[in-house]
């Protein structure tokens, strides 16, 4: 019997939330507070979770810490959400990762992008395709952020793996996006705007039909709110909530999105939901740049 991974597909077409791993006063990942912070996703609406996402600080997590967010996520969830892994690193680590997601149910993987200083576009295929491979009854997602990637490429990858059934699109490239699906199969995959509410507008104009989000952990309601407008059509609703989370999105963004996870962490500890500790390479924001991130996260929270 052939899988389709319609339920897959359509869990993609949505705000697709990118936890934090909030950490202890020891260093440690604090696992109440995680716990607490993914039951306040799921009771805010959120229906697809990403563990071990760019904003969940992916490359700072040990092997074991990866796994441990993984079954925290899963069991946390229950059926409430579809569940997708992030995995990466060398091949053999992410098809471990990746086995493991699929013994604890989760039904679908996201594959970041190769950590090598030097990636060819065969390269690039043969990677995904050896994780896709190693597990067939998993829908995979690959994590696009290389900008010399082709369309073409993808496109080759989807025909050697039926399991490969959507994208995290994240070069900040409206007009690229827009080539890139079609020369890719605009109708094979599921287009994830993988730039989060800033992108989303453009994104969703050109063929994506989710969006990723850090900022959900801080106000679910307000990407939803975006998802709804968009999936409505309604461009001027959806680029009122565009205003609305601009300048936390400037913040993240800056200097190359150095903070982009800080401010986040600095949000939800504003509100007092955990801490604000991230791990290096990234830094807590100092103490004079606080205030206005409490700013906007108190605001989003009346």
């Amino acid at each position: 019997m052939t899988t389709t991974f319609e339920s897959q597909r359509t869990a993609l077409a949505d705000v697709v939330a990118i936890p934090v791993t909030p950490f202890a006063e020891d260093g440690r990942v604090d696992q109440d507070a995680h716990r607490a912070l993914l039951r306040r996703l799921l009771d805010g609406g959120v229906t697809t979770l990403t563990p071990n996402g760019n904003t969940g600080e992916f490359y700072t997590l040990t092997p074991e810490e990866r796994r441990l967010v993984t079954e925290l996520t899963v069991d946390e969830a229950g059926d409430r959400a579809a569940i997708l892994v992030g995995v990466g690193h060398d091949v053999p680590t992410a098809v471990a990762s990746a086995r493991h997601a699929r013994e604890l149910g989760a039904r679908m993987v996201m594959v970041h992008q190769p950590v090598h200083p030097y990636v060819s576009q065969s390269g690039w295929v043969d990677y995904h395709r050896a994780i896709a491979e190693a597990v067939p009854e998993l829908g995979v997602v690959p994590y696009i952020r290389n900008a010399q990637l082709t369309g073409a490429r993808l496109a080759e990858l989807g025909a050697a793996c039926p399991n490969v059934i959507g994208v995290k699109y994240a070069v900040p490239d409206a007009a690229r996006f827009a080539a890139f699906a079609r020369d890719a199969g605009r109708d094979r995959f599921v287009w994830v705007a993988g730039l989060a509410e800033p992108y989303a507008p453009s994104y969703f104009s050109a063929g994506a039909t989710g969006f990723t989000s850090g900022l959900v952990n801080v106000a679910p309601s307000v990407s939803l709110n975006m998802i709804e407008a968009l999936r409505a059509g309604d461009y001027p609703a959806a680029m009122k909530v565009w205003e609305q989370i601009r300048r936390f999105e400037e913040l993240r963004a800056a200097n190359g999105s150095a903070n982009n996870v800080t401010v986040v962490k600095e949000a939800l500890a504003s509100l007092g939901l955990c801490r604000r500790d991230v791990r290096p390479p990234s830094r807590e924001l100092p103490e004079d740049e606080r205030a206005e991130v409490a700013e906007i996260a108190a605001g989003w929270s009346l």
